[in-house]
Formats: C-alpha cells, structure tokens, sequence
C-alpha cells in the first residue's frame, strides 16, 4: 500500500511524502520537493551588481541571507574589500533576519503542536490556538518578530527583501536616532530570548519520549565557525563527524572540493553530501542543531550558558531531530545578544560604508548562516561585470537527504 502525504503544510514551498507499506510496516518512504525555482538561469545574463537584490525573491523569510550572501559573492569575485562598519552593518542586517525567522518558526509554526498538545484537534493547533490560551506568551513572540524585522528595515532599507548591501559595501549608513532606537528594545529582546529558551526547556520536557524516539538519526553536521566560535555572517565551514570526533575545515571558496550534489530521480533538488565519505553516508544537516554541535562556542556569554545546559540534555553530538526547537532559541538569544554588541560599538554609525570597486571578470563565492542553515551563492563574471554561471545550494536543500533520513526513522518507529 502506498500512502502519500500531500500538501504539506507549515512548508515554505511544496513538497509531499510518500510512504510504501506492507504488513503494516513501512518498508519505504521518500520526501519529494516539487517546487522548481531556476534562480541559477535568472540572473544569468544580468550584470553582477543587479543579483543582490533579485535573489531576495528566492524565499519569502530568509530574503536577507540570500542578498548577503549573493553581494558576499560579487565582492570576491570583483576583489571588493569592504570597509569594517560596513561589515558590521551587514551583520546586524543578518542578525535581525535571524531574529525574526527563529520567532517565527518555533512560536508559530512548530509550538503550536506542542502548547496546544499533539492531541489537540488540529483546527486549533496553530498561533491563533496559542494566542488563545496564552496571550502574554504570544505577545513576546510577536514582539521578538517585529524586532527582528525592525533592525532589517532600518539597515536593509526594507523590512522584506533588502536592498542596502551593494558590492563593496553598504549604501545606508546608520544613524544615531536609528541606533538609539534598537538599543531602548534590545535588553527586552535578550530577556525574551531567555523566556523561550525555558519554555522550549519545559516543552522538551513534556514529550522527551517524541525526542527520543522520532527522527533521531546519525548523519555529518556543517556549520559556519570564526576561530571555532559560532558565527552567521563570516568565518569558515566546518565538518563534524557523526560522533563528534573529526572536525574539517574549510574555505567557503573550496566548497566544491568538499561539497558534492547527488541527483535522485523523485526530487527536483539534489542530495548534497560530504564528498571525503561519500553518498549516502556523507549526507549532512545544516542549521541551529548543526551550528551548536560544530561549534566550540557560542561567542556570547548567556548563549554558551545555555549551549552546554543543552548538551546536558541531549548529549553530545546532539542527533534528535525535535532538538532543532531548542537549538533554534538558544541561536535566537546569541543573535539578541551580538545585536546588542554590535549596537553598542562606536564605530557602527561611520560613516566609511562603502569601497570603490570595479566590474571585472572573476569567480566569487559568497557563504552565510540562513535560518535554515548554510547558504552558498557561487557566481562566475566576465569582463564587464555579466554573471555568466551560477550555482546556489540553499540551507533546505542540505538538509533535504537528511530530513527524508529522518522522516523514514519516523515512520519505521511508527508502523512497527
């Protein structure tokens, strides 16, 4: 008997899941992704300056990854070096995209399922179910949201796809009244980040018996590290064996030579894996869990609180695919808590926020922490600035071979 699981909600995108059964056992289950973006052929042909900001429309929540990460690419490709308050501003930017996005998955995506209870009636399992029947819970929720979204709109120039950071830099500088405005927010923030992390805590508590039993799965982990601390904007790439005793790093520039794309004939995105060990068994996850694991620290002083009370909980390394909620916050709070430091650097209202540069031909890569995980923009230019190839693999798609890994334990501990 084959079951097949179509649409799936709470998917940015489409998708559907297909089970084969027999005897009342899942012998078979496949995630198919059905949604084709073809991003790599649009901005062919468009001259590299002009990427930054179409690339914002390959997804509706992390439009701020994709724009930093594709002018990161057109910066190494034309050899840009850009100034440090620029940098920073573009880090911020970041920041405040993941802020938002973490609000948004764990409180009105994922949690309602949990506050409401998996046995809830699925009508009333979503965020209007948890405004119900906790409403100062979901105002904090919103509150972090809008935040999030604030600091964007104000160094991105847009709350939804940015528009700021240019090759060489960043077009707006920020003002003092702006920086003013996020530091009244930002101790508030980091209490509310705080907050979550223990009710994702007393969550995790409730149904450890789901965390230990669904999705738990061994696979590699890659995550982005700045001397071994945990870093969203800049650093290098980092693999983390299975049980945590090999690390690799590596340059964003030489991902091809550690990064390989598989092709399977039921998925319109390929399988990424760790090309040293090989397809199947070098697939990977990206993201919060993938970044707590790789990491040594968290570079923020609550946030590494937290990061060890976490591994308390779950081991290390941490392979319970639940334990992406609580991974998820305890990232929120390391974003809450570097706005703040960035925030409070002087340098951060200069106004030397841009470098001259060129068009000229050249191969850039261009690698940031997405919500979701790793995101690789790869651009080749030619003389005049054209982009004449392009290769992206958006943090989904390392995570795609192992969520389907994941789903398949799922299903085999379910239909016993």
């Amino acid at each position: 008997m084959k079951v097949t699981i179509e649409p799936l909600s709470r998917l940015e995108g489409h998708g559907k899941v297909t089970l084969t059964i027999e005897d009342g056992k899942a012998i078979d289950v496949k995630l198919h992704i059905t949604a084709l973006r073809g991003f790599e052929k649009f901005v062919v042909g468009r001259p590299a300056e002009e990427v930054p900001r179409i690339v914002t429309r390959i997804c509706g929540i992390c439009q701020t990854a994709h724009h930093l990460a594709s002018v990161k690419a057109v910066d190494m490709a034309w050899d840009a070096k850009i100034p440090e308050t620029a940098k920073k501003l573009r880090e911020l930017m970041l920041l405040g995209n993941m802020i938002h996005s973490h609000a948004l998955h764990f409180y009105f995506l994922a949690s309602p399922d949990f506050i409401l209870g998996v046995d809830a009636d699925p009508k009333i399992r979503n965020i209007i179910g948890v405004i119900n029947k906790d409403p100062e819970l979901a105002k904090k929720a919103i509150a972090l949201r809008r935040f999030g979204q604030r600091v964007v709109e104000i160094v991105g120039g847009k709350a939804i796809h940015p528009i700021t950071a240019i090759p060489g830099g960043i077009s707006k500088q920020l003002s003092e009244e702006e920086r003013d405005e996020l530091l009244k927010e930002i101790d508030l923030m980091i209490e509310y980040s705080k907050e979550s992390i223990e009710v994702v805590k007393k969550l995790t508590e409730q149904y450890m018996n789901y965390v230990k039993t669904l999705g738990v799965i061994d696979t590699w982990y890659l995550g982005i590290v700045n001397d071994g601390k945990h870093e969203f904007y800049d650093g290098k790439l980092r693999f983390l064996s299975p049980d945590g005793k090999e690390k690799d790093e590596f340059e964003a520039k030489d991902y091809k030579d550690y990064i390989g794309e598989h092709v399977v004939s039921y998925n319109y995105v390929k399988h990424p894996f760790y090309k040293k060990i090989g397809y199947p068994d070098g697939i990977y996850r990206v993201g919060p869990l993938s970044m707590l694991n790789v990491c040594d620290h968290m570079g923020t002083e609550l946030a590494e609180e937290y990061r060890k009370e976490f591994f308390d909980i779950f081991g290390f390394p941490a392979n319970q695919s639940l334990a992406y909620h609580y991974a998820r916050m305890v990232e929120m709070l390391k974003a809450c808590e570097r706005v703040k430091e960035l925030l409070n650097d002087n340098n951060i209202t200069s106004d030397d926020i841009k470098a001259d540069v060129e068009p000229k031909a050249g191969n850039g890569v261009g690698v940031v922490e997405a919500p979701r995980g790793v995101l690789i923009h790869n651009y080749e230019t030619d003389d005049n600035g054209i982009v004449t190839k392009a290769n992206m693999i958006v943090a989904t798609t390392h995570n795609v071979p192992t969520m389907e890994k994941a789903i398949q334990q799922a299903a085999k501990e379910i239909f016993k």
